[in-house]
C-alpha cells in the first residue's frame, strides 16, 4: 500500500461521517468518498496537509450535490428522512462522544435540511468536527466573518425547531423507554401505549412511495396510539426485531424473510415525542450492509 492510499484510508471514516452529515444520504455519502478519493489518487502524493485538502474536497462536492438533493426531495412522496446507520461501525465516522452523536441524530440530519447549503457546510463543521472559522473560511472560500454570520444563521434557524431540543442526549435513557414503547405497540395495549407518549406527538413514516407508509404525519396521542397498534399490533408485525444503535440512539429493526424491512426510532425526555419509521427500501440497503458484517447482533437473522 501506497503512503497515499494509507493517508486516505485513515482518513475515510472521518470524511464519510462529514459527508453522512451535510448530505443526510449513506448513499451520497460513499459517492462523495468515492469521488475524493478520485482525486485524492492524482494529488496525494504532493498534498502539504492531507487532512485539510480532503476535507476541503468533501465539503465541496457535497455543497455541489445539496441543490439537486433538495429538489429531489420536494418531489418526494412522503415524508423524507435521512437514512439510517449503524453508529458503533467505526466505518460510518466519529460517534463516540455525547456531541458526536447529537450531531449525527435523525432529528438534527431532518432539520438541517432547512438550512442552506453553505449555512449547513459551517454548522456541520463546527459543531460536528470542532473546525476553526479561519478553517471553515478556508474550505468555503470566504471570510472568517462570513463563517460567523453563517453559523449565527444557521443556529438561529435551527433553535426555531421545537424537535432538536428534545432529542435525548441520554441514549442509556432512551432504551428502557423504547423497550416498554414497543412491548405495548405489539401487544395492542393502547391504553399502556398511551401512557408512555406525549400529548403533541407525531409519528414520521418513510416509505418514498415504494412500501405502504403514511403519506403525512400522524399527530396526537390518540391518533399515533391506534396508528402504531395498527401496524405493530398483534398479528401485524411480521419478522424479528433486534434494538440497536442508530444514528446515535437505540432503535429497533424488523427483518422479514431474512431481510430489513423496517427501523423505528423514538425521541423525548420522559415520555415519546417523536417516533420516526424508516420502511423505504432504497433508504436501509446500507444499513442492511453494516448489519451484515456486524458480530454479535441479539436477534439478527443468520
Amino acid at each position: 500500500m501506497s503512503q497515499a492510499t494509507a493517508v486516505f484510508t485513515e482518513q475515510r471514516p472521518r470524511l464519510f461521517g462529514l459527508a453522512y452529515r451535510m448530505l443526510g444520504s449513506a448513499h451520497d455519502a460513499e459517492d462523495v468518498v468515492q469521488d475524493a478519493w478520485l482525486r485524492w489518487a492524482g494529488h496525494g502524493d504532493t498534498v502539504d496537509n492531507p487532512a485539510a485538502w480532503l476535507t476541503t474536497v468533501v465539503t465541496r462536492l457535497c455543497l455541489n450535490r445539496l441543490d439537486s438533493a433538495r429538489a429531489r426531495r420536494e418531489t418526494y412522496v412522503g415524508p423524507w428522512l435521512p437514512e439510517p446507520i449503524l453508529t458503533t461501525d467505526p466505518a460510518a465516522g466519529p460517534a463516540a462522544t455525547v456531541e458526536e452523536r447529537e450531531s449525527v441524530s435523525l432529528a438534527l440530519l431532518t432539520t438541517l435540511e432547512r438550512l442552506t447549503p453553505p449555512e449547513r457546510a459551517v454548522y456541520v463543521l463546527r459543531e460536528a468536527f470542532g473546525h476553526s472559522h479561519a478553517e471553515v473560511a478556508a474550505v468555503l472560500d470566504v471570510t472568517e466573518a462570513g463563517s460567523r454570520q453563517l453559523h449565527t444563521r444557521a443556529r438561529r434557524h435551527l433553535a426555531a425547531v421545537p424537535t432538536v431540543s428534545t432529542v435525548s442526549t441520554a441514549p442509556a435513557d432512551v432504551g428502557p423507554l423504547l423497550a416498554r414503547f414497543v412491548a405495548a405497540a405489539r401487544e395492542g395495549d393502547l391504553a399502556g401505549l398511551e401512557d408512555l407518549l406525549a400529548a403533541d406527538v407525531t409519528v414520521w413514516s418513510d416509505g418514498g412511495g415504494k412500501v405502504s407508509a403514511a403519506r403525512r404525519p400522524v399527530r396526537g396521542r390518540d391518533a399515533v396510539a391506534r396508528f402504531l397498534v395498527g401496524i405493530l399490533g398483534p398479528g401485524r408485525w411480521r419478522g424479528t426485531g433486534a434494538a440497536v444503535e442508530i444514528n446515535g440512539a437505540p432503535a429497533v429493526v424488523a427483518f422479514v424473510d431474512g431481510e430489513l424491512a423496517g427501523v423505528l426510532t423514538i425521541e423525548g425526555d420522559g415520555a415519546v415525542q417523536t417516533v420516526r419509521i424508516l420502511r423505504n427500501p432504497e433508504k436501509l440497503a446500507f444499513l442492511a450492509g453494516q448489519l451484515s458484517r456486524s458480530a454479535g447482533l441479539s436477534g439478527r437473522p443468520s
